[in-house]
């Protein structure tokens, strides 16, 4: 590719524990030498919130605040499956699940120390704070039906990862789902983990992203993924700034390197796809008439 035809490709950024290879590969040029022009544009997702909200069908699966990709200002989004799943229904701008993401990171259910809570059953009828339609909504939903009835099982929207690591330290809410860097700085502050899983999560694309531009971003990507393979410490920072001093502070080293899980991105099979659909529609969380044909278009080798 020649800088005539450089294509530009902008990226909405969420979590950045979620998007740590696609920081990698701009740290080191590897977009640059794919030939490839790629912009960040950042959600304010940490503090955003709206507390509490029960119902998730009245929030957008694009979140309570403005979402770039939905105005045209970003044309790739990377979240959870099931809020990818979820997006491609509520899009507005023909938004499509493109392949897997590259990370795999968890999500801790946390109480803080005081609370008489051990194990995943004391959570029964009691709140847990996690953000609608993004991966703390369906990891919780998900985890505690492992251990209790669905009927017992109580998730109230509170925002992003800041909003309910407040709620929590504050006695708002009795639990919270969190990811990396919340979870080791919970820890730190003697919250305990109740349970932990680890999910996939998806890339959704606009229609203007073509195959070469995507297949260039993810050689990216990959040679980002072995990077941290080798050493994630140096890159660790972008995580770690996400928290306020006033809430306390996180070294990179802190950060248990078996929290931060990146793989190559992966075509979205079809046999996922229905597990995971046929879950979401169990819930009421995704209408029951999608089709895998209607959802994914990837652009990666299935």
């Amino acid at each position: 590719m020649t800088d005539t035809v450089r294509p530009k490709v902008t990226m909405e950024l969420l979590s950045l524990v979620f998007s740590l290879p696609q920081l990698v590969a701009r740290d080191e040029g590897y977009f640059a030498e794919e030939g490839v022009d790629v912009e960040f544009v950042t959600k304010d997702y940490a503090r955003a919130g709206i507390s509490p909200l029960e119902d998730h069908e009245l929030l957008s699966s694009f979140g309570s605040t403005k979402s770039h990709f939905e105005s045209g200002e970003a044309s790739l989004y990377r979240a959870c499956e099931w809020g990818q799943l979820r997006r491609t229904q509520d899009t507005t701008v023909g938004g499509r699940v493109v392949s897997k993401r590259a990370a795999v990171n968890g999500q801790a259910i946390m109480v803080r120390g005081d609370h008489p809570a051990t194990h995943p059953q004391d959570l029964a009828g009691r709140t847990v704070a996690v953000n609608f339609h993004h991966g703390s909504h369906y990891v919780a939903l998900q985890t505690l039906e492992g251990f209790l009835p669905r009927e017992e099982i109580k998730v109230a929207h509170f925002g992003g990862p800041q909003v309910r690591f407040e709620a929590l330290r504050d006695g708002t809410v009795e639990a919270a789902a969190l990811m990396e860097p919340w979870i080791t700085l919970a820890e730190k502050q003697g919250y305990k983990v109740l349970a932990e899983a680890f999910y996939v999560g998806a890339e959704i694309a606009s229609p203007a992203i073509d195959e070469d531009t995507y297949a260039a971003v993810n050689r990216a990507v990959v040679r980002a993924v072995h990077k941290l393979a080798e050493d994630p410490t140096p890159y660790l920072h972008h995580l770690t700034a996400e928290i306020p001093a006033e809430l306390g502070s996180v070294e990179p080293h802190e950060i248990p390197r078996g929290r931060l899980r990146y793989v190559e991105p992966a075509a979205y099979p079809q046999e996922q796809f229905q597990r995971t659909y046929d879950w979401m529609a169990s819930w009421g969380l995704i209408a029951p008439d999608h089709t895998y044909d209607s959802v994914v278009k990837n652009l990666v080798d299935v």
